[in-house]
């Protein structure tokens, strides 16, 4: 699983309500990306503006971002985007504390992890269950 963080600058007439309401407009669009598994739509006070990503794998991630979704950004923003990926290690879901391990995770983490988990297991988005007591 891959996180990809997603950054570019808006032009000085886009402001908070702007970027929401645009943002209101194309999420429907992004429920049928092949690979996509999340997207957080982010906006900063600071003309920054972007999303947060999970992805299944990079090769979805890649050709998505290479494709008509770039060139969008290009013209809308008038600037590429900043692009940063990592490997999602592991995932805390609140409330409840469900901890999910990614398949692949290092032997190091689920060691770290075990201590604090009654059930725990490294599989493809499998749910660890928290410990009650």
């Amino acid at each position: 699983m891959i996180t990809a963080i997603v950054r570019y600058r808006l032009p000085p007439h886009i402001d908070e309500a702007a970027c929401r309401a645009h943002y209101e407009r194309i999420a429907p669009g992004f429920g049928d990306v092949p690979g996509l598994l999340r997207k957080q739509f982010i906006w900063s006070e600071r003309g920054i503006a972007g999303g947060v990503y999970q992805w299944r794998d990079r090769e979805s991630a890649e050709r998505f971002y290479s494709g008509p979704w770039r060139e969008g950004i290009r013209q809308r923003y008038g600037a590429d985007p900043e692009i940063e990926f990592f490997k999602t290690l592991a995932i805390i879901d609140n409330p409840g504390g469900v901890v999910t391990i990614p398949y692949g995770a290092p032997d190091d983490l689920s060691t770290c992890l075990r201590d604090q988990f009654d059930e725990f297991v490294v599989a493809n988005l499998v749910p660890v269950a928290r410990r009650t007591a």
